[in-house]
């Protein structure tokens, strides 16, 4: 089985997405998330890929990343979570805020999640509670979003019309590169949040 395909993107579309690879245009069902994560219409692209082969049809499912593959399959364990369900939660949440749901026990977020439904995110909370990992750029993201000390820059930027997903990245990369220097100004909340929001919207204006 292949681990990976690499072509031209040749169509993006919700919770889909075309891959030519020499010729050879491949349909694949990808969680809505991560569109803006593959390149624009035209550009080459990787796709980490995993086939369903069934009686009645072969499905070729597809991801930006390993770790998002990797997050699909632990879905897939799930009692009730087959692969397409799995890949509307993935369309429905960022995967750094389901694991962050799940680390917390938060069933109210999970219930949310269209189509999912309270015994299934009862099931996926016992299954998968703890067992989920971050890298360190996610979980950078998952700490600025949690704590309430910069939340009301996320809100005033996402408030603007800016993409939530990017606020948070750009938010928490902002807050890192700042750090050392919030800490040898010795500035006030006010003027940490002015400074934060300032580079936010310089970095979002390029």
């Amino acid at each position: 089985m292949f681990n990976s395909l690499t072509g031209i993107l040749t169509g993006k579309f919700p919770q889909k997405i075309f891959l030519d690879t020499n010729g050879i245009e491949w349909e694949i069902v990808v969680p809505d998330t991560a569109l803006d994560k593959f390149p624009s219409v035209g550009e080459k692209a990787k796709v980490f890929v995993w086939m369903q082969h069934t009686d009645s049809a072969m499905t070729l499912f597809g991801f930006a990343t390993s770790q998002d593959r990797d997050l699909f399959f632990d879905l897939n364990k799930v009692d009730g979570i087959g692969p397409r369900s799995a890949v509307k939660i993935m369309s429905s949440i960022a995967r750094e805020q389901l694991v962050s749901a799940l680390d917390d026990g938060n069933l109210s977020m999970l219930e949310k999640i269209p189509g999912l439904g309270k015994k299934t995110a009862q099931k996926m909370l016992l299954a998968l509670k703890g067992k989920l990992t971050l890298d360190d750029s996610e979980s950078v993201v998952r700490t600025v979003t949690k704590s309430s000390e910069f939340a009301d820059v996320v809100e005033a930027l996402v408030g603007m019309g800016y993409d939530r997903r990017q606020v948070e990245a750009n938010v928490s990369k902002i807050v890192g590169e700042l750090k050392s220097t919030f800490e040898s100004k010795n500035l006030t909340q006010k003027e940490k949040e002015d400074t934060i929001f300032k580079r936010a919207i310089l970095e979002f204006a390029q």
